[in-house]
C-alpha cells in the first residue's frame, strides 16, 4: 500500500482516520460522510456548521484538500490485486478506505515534497463514522493506539491523550515530536466525537509554539459574520 512521503506521510501516519490497527477497525458498512456542510475552503476560511467549527488558514499556504479527496475516491483494489501487494501488518499504518473517511481540509506551508530548510507545517482535518470502529467510545480511546504507533515509528510521545479545551469545546489531545535531521518536528492531534462521527484535527510545525498557534486558528460555535462584527465595533 502506497503512503505519502515526507510530512504528508506523517500526517497520514498519525491522523486517526488512517492508522488505527487492523484489529480495532471493523469493515465499513456506512457510506462515507459527505462534506456538503463542511467547506470548501473559501477566503482562507473553512466553515463547517455540521460539526460546529471553523478554521482560518494562513494566507499563502498550499491547499491539497481536493487531491486527498480524489485519492479517497479511487476504486479499491480487487481481492486478487490486493493479495499480490504487500499488505501492512496489524501494527502498520494504513489509509482509510474510500467508504469510511473524508478529508475536510489538507493545507501545507509549501507543496509536499518541495525542498526546504524548515519543517513543512501542515493542518489536516478529517472525519470518519464512529460505527466503523470496535471499542471506541471516547475521543481518548481513539488517540491511544495512535500514541502507541507513534512510538513504534520513532516519535516521542510528549503528552499522552489528555482533555483539551478549544474555547468552550472539550476535545482529546495528544502531542508528539520527532527529530528529522537537524530539525525537530512537532505534531498535535485533536479528536472529538460529534453526531456519530470521529472528527480529527492534525497540526504539524517546527516548534510546539507554532503548533499551538495553528491550533489557535480553530474555533467552535456559530461563526460571527465579519460585516456584522465590524458594524458593532463602529457603534
Amino acid at each position: 500500500m502506497n503512503l505519502l512521503p515526507g510530512p504528508a506521510f506523517i500526517v497520514l501516519m498519525l491522523l486517526g482516520v488512517s492508522v488505527l490497527p487492523a484489529q480495532t477497525r471493523k469493515a465499513a458498512t456506512n457510506p462515507k460522510p459527505t462534506a456538503e456542510k463542511c467547506g470548501p475552503l473559501a477566503g482562507q476560511l473553512l466553515d463547517c456548521p455540521k460539526f460546529g467549527f471553523t478554521y482560518k488558514v494562513i494566507f499563502g499556504w498550499v491547499d491539497r484538500t481536493t487531491d486527498m479527496q480524489q485519492d479517497e475516491d479511487l476504486p479499491t483494489e480487487s481481492a486478487s490485486d490486493s493479495s499480490k501487494a504487500t499488505s501492512p501488518g496489524p501494527d502498520e499504518p494504513r489509509r482509510a478506505s474510500s467508504q469510511s473517511a473524508k478529508t475536510l481540509l489538507a493545507v501545507f506551508e509549501r507543496p509536499p515534497g518541495a525542498p526546504g530548510e524548515t519543517i513543512n507545517s501542515a493542518v489536516v482535518i478529517a472525519v470518519e463514522p464512529l460505527a466503523n470502529y470496535h471499542g471506541i467510545k471516547t475521543a481518548a480511546d481513539y488517540l491511544n493506539p495512535i500514541s502507541e504507533l507513534a512510538e513504534d515509528r520513532g516519535f516521542k510521545v510528549v503528552n499522552p491523550p489528555y482533555a483539551f479545551a478549544a474555547g468552550t469545546k472539550q476535545l482529546a489531545r495528544a502531542d508528539f515530536s520527532k527529530e528529522r535531521g537537524k530539525l525537530q518536528m512537532w505534531q498535535s492531534s485533536l479528536v472529538m466525537i460529534e453526531k456519530g462521527y470521529i472528527v480529527s484535527f492534525t497540526f504539524i510545525g517546527g516548534s510546539q509554539d507554532e503548533v499551538d498557534d495553528l491550533i489557535g486558528k480553530l474555533t467552535f460555535g456559530p461563526r460571527v459574520n465579519s460585516r456584522v462584527l465590524k458594524e458593532k465595533e463602529t457603534k
